[in-house]
């Protein structure tokens, strides 16, 4: 409900800062703390999901091809694959640049040792490098390709084909296992982080109105309307709730500007990298969800003291 008098409500929500500015304090710290920590799970959340993400785009399956395979049958297969629903792209991998990424992959396992002692021989197979547009459907794809009659022809053991076939069955379950309730976890912590933000800033908002329950019962009594009572109330809400918000999105940019480059440089192999659109998305939210419980926050306080 908007408040009947805009301006006669910013002068007495104004006015209630002045005269009770440790009650309004405590209502903006509390704001400032949920919000922050709401805003802090919400990135980290984020965050995680993006290195969730770049491991699952890792994903791939690798199709081992017989070394007396015919080059013809193989670019057809490679071409088939690579039409398929669930498929994003098919890769050839040759012998050579098997051994040459075995040789950079174990650089710190003794690599050099081992391909000497293979006395200039390349036991590794070529293969077919299959990265897909949704990594939830390895297994549908791996399984089509084990059962394709023009992959049992070229493949590594046309015996069975399926032992051909590699793309870390266990691993990657486990992997989607971990990702599936990890983000069901961020959903529900958030939910649950936002509704005590809201019962704290209630139970201030509360209290504010209790101190000032004279105040509300005299304007009753001279037949002020429920909307021209509830206007003062409902802005110094949405102002503290304004202050306190922005003030979260403050400490929030701060902190990641200190810890973003840190983690950056003591994890180089991952990318924290926060999306622009992604952090103006979270403070626009974080302003408008603060805003609104402190105006409903207010709202439902005073019910009590409206009722006739």
């Amino acid at each position: 409900m908007v408040p009947s008098n805009i301006g006669y409500s910013l002068h007495e929500a104004f006015r209630h800062f002045r005269r009770n500015w440790s009650t309004v304090l405590g209502a903006i710290v509390t704001i400032f703390l949920s919000l922050f920590v709401i805003g802090m799970f919400v990135l980290g959340s984020v965050m995680v999901g993006n290195l969730v993400g770049n491991v699952e785009d890792r994903v791939t399956i690798q199709a081992f091809l017989s070394d007396n395979a015919d080059k013809t049958a193989i670019t057809a297969l490679q071409k088939k694959v690579d039409g398929w629903k669930y498929v994003e792209s098919v890769t050839y991998k040759s012998k050579e640049q098997a051994l040459e990424q075995y040789k950079k992959t174990m650089s710190n396992r003794n690599a050099a040792d081992a391909v000497a002692a293979l006395d200039g021989t390349n036991p590794i197979p070529a293969s077919l490098v299959i990265k897909l547009k949704n990594p939830q459907n390895v297994e549908k794809v791996a399984a089509r390709l084990i059962k394709d009659p023009d992959f049992a022809k070229v493949a590594d053991n046309s015996s069975k084909p399926s032992a051909s076939v590699q793309y870390g069955r266990e691993t990657v379950e486990r992997l989607f296992s971990v990702t599936y309730y990890l983000r069901i976890a961020a959903i529900v912590l958030v939910a649950l982080l936002a509704f005590i933000a809201f019962v704290f800033i209630n139970n201030t908002i509360r209290l504010a109105i209790s101190a000032r329950r004279r105040e509300i019962a005299i304007m009753r009594l001279v037949g002020a309307s429920n909307g021209f009572i509830r206007g003062p109330f409902m802005m110094e809400g949405l102002l503290e709730a304004l202050i306190g918000s922005v003030l979260a999105v403050i400490a929030l940019h701060a902190g990641l500007s200190v810890v973003m480059p840190k983690l950056q440089t003591s994890l180089k192999f991952l990318s924290f990298n926060l999306p622009t659109n992604v952090l103006v998305t979270t403070y626009a939210g974080l302003i408008v969800i603060g805003m609104l419980l402190g105006m409903f926050g207010s709202m439902i306080a005073m019910r009590r003291y409206l009722k006739v």
